[in-house]
């Protein structure tokens, strides 16, 4: 097996620990659990579609497939499957070989296996990650060996405008659009309520402090006043929000925005629950709070109050794609999907039409003329409305849906979905010429 991150890898452990993660999570039956694992949850090297010597491009992703955030490599790899499966029903589409692997959540290890990607595997693309910290250490290495890099899940608004590169795209909401929406809901809220003290809780790396400054940014752009009552910021992972909680009691803020995600946030709900905090204030979640995965560990009685969103729904938009790709990933896996498949469907099928308008994907430049601009229908996308790539910063523009939860057993095993939407088209929440130039502190960008 080739570069060092092969050598260091120990996938028949990891293969164990996912199985037991999976089970634990859906509460799957074992029978059940284990044939969703021959489909989803290699861990380690998994390669897909074409073979090297047949295939006219090589994309590499990195995305986490152990530990506490796992579950967005497995269903990023079913997802992946499910956009291969697409292109083979199209003569004309490109064949792509896509090489998955696990970056573990840690960008020293990321870059390195990038490295091997490009070298040893002769990469055409990068692909993927979760952290925003790992992306933006590959993001790195991108602009400097000029390799086009899809983001696919990562957020940090940082990473398409301060650092943002001509070879850096991102096919999936940033912290930006998110927090923006996010700001939008309040202000409405606010006229509604009355609310004035806000507090913000975040993980204390790149992308949580990227978003509360995204969300204050986006407050005094909207005018909205407000009193902060304290900032916090508990590691990634963390396992205890004890004290944290403790202190949001003493000093209770009207509105907690919350930017934990995956396990981190429902970790956090769960130990919240055993307090009076949810009655004493709202808690929003606005990027990633609306996840499947959070909607089947609020079982069927969430706490009051809560307003969530993600950056896709299994239930809106209410259109025949977001339909039809929810239920073909239950019908592959025997589960719903979270948020990072629908990013992971999309980061394939743009680097296929990028190719198709390029004609080469070894022509870096004409590659990335063609995704500038680039246009792609998603699940994602209300009736009407089409996905693209801004030529300027290079990160797709999409409408943001933010609601509460509602019963429903339409999506089991959980026992809620988000409705009551509100819903902010897309070109509302686009950063304006002058928030990009400030941000990047030069004129133009790109």
């Amino acid at each position: 097996m080739p570069g060092l991150i092969n050598r260091l890898r120990s996938a028949q452990g990891a293969r164990v620990f996912a199985t037991t993660l999976m089970l634990a999570l859906y509460g799957l039956p074992a029978a059940h659990g284990t044939e969703a694992m021959n489909e989803t949850t290699s861990v380690g090297r998994v390669e897909l579609g074409a073979d090297a010597a047949d295939a006219d491009a090589t994309i590499a992703c990195l995305y986490p497939m152990t530990g506490r955030s796992a579950s967005y490599g497995r269903d990023s790899i079913v997802a992946i499957r499910m956009a291969l499966d697409e292109l083979a029903t199209d003569p004309a589409a490109p064949r792509l070989r896509v090489i998955v692997d696990d970056s573990r959540s840690k960008a020293s290890f990321a870059v390195r296996m990038a490295e091997d990607f490009i070298e040893q595997d002769s990469a055409n693309i990068l692909c993927g990650m979760v952290s925003s910290g790992v992306g933006m250490a590959v993001s790195r290495l991108a602009r400097q060996r000029k390799t086009i890099l899809i983001g696919t899940d990562h957020a940090s608004s940082r990473a398409a405008l301060e650092e943002g590169h001509r070879y850096y795209f991102r096919v999936s909401s940033d912290t930006w659009h998110s927090q923006a929406a996010g700001a939008k809901y309040l202000q409405e809220l606010q006229q509604q309520e009355g609310w004035s003290k806000i507090a913000f809780l975040g993980p204390d790396y790149e992308y949580g402090r990227v978003a509360w400054r995204d969300l204050q940014e986006a407050f005094e752009l909207y005018d909205v006043d407000y009193q902060v009552t304290g900032s916090y910021w508990p590691k990634l992972y963390e396992p205890d929000y004890s004290l944290y909680i403790q202190s949001l009691l003493e000093s209770p803020p009207d509105v907690l925005v919350v930017a934990l995600w995956g396990g981190d946030f429902t970790a956090f709900i769960d130990q919240a629950r055993t307090t009076r905090l949810f009655s004493l204030m709202r808690v929003a979640n606005f990027d990633t709070g609306g996840d499947y995965e959070t909607l089947v560990a609020l079982g069927d009685t969430p706490p009051e109050g809560l307003i969530l969103s993600a950056r896709h729904h299994v239930n809106w938009p209410p259109t025949a794609l977001n339909r039809q790709f929810v239920e073909r990933f239950h019908e592959r896996s025997g589960r719903y999907p979270n948020y990072s498949a629908q990013g992971a469907w999309a980061g394939i099928l743009t680097v296929a039409k990028a190719i198709t308008l390029a004609g080469d994907v070894t022509d870096t430049e004409a590659m990335v003329e063609a995704l500038k601009g680039l246009e792609i229908h998603l699940p994602k996308d209300p009736e009407g409305y089409v996905s693209y790539i801004d030529a300027e910063t290079h990160q797709i523009i999409q409408a943001q849906a933010i609601g509460t939860p509602v019963p429903s057993e339409d999506y089991p095993p959980a026992q809620v979905v988000l409705g009551n939407w509100k819903v902010y088209d897309a070109e509302s929440l686009k950063p304006s010429p002058a928030l990009i130039e400030r941000r990047r502190g030069t004129p133009g960008g790109g």
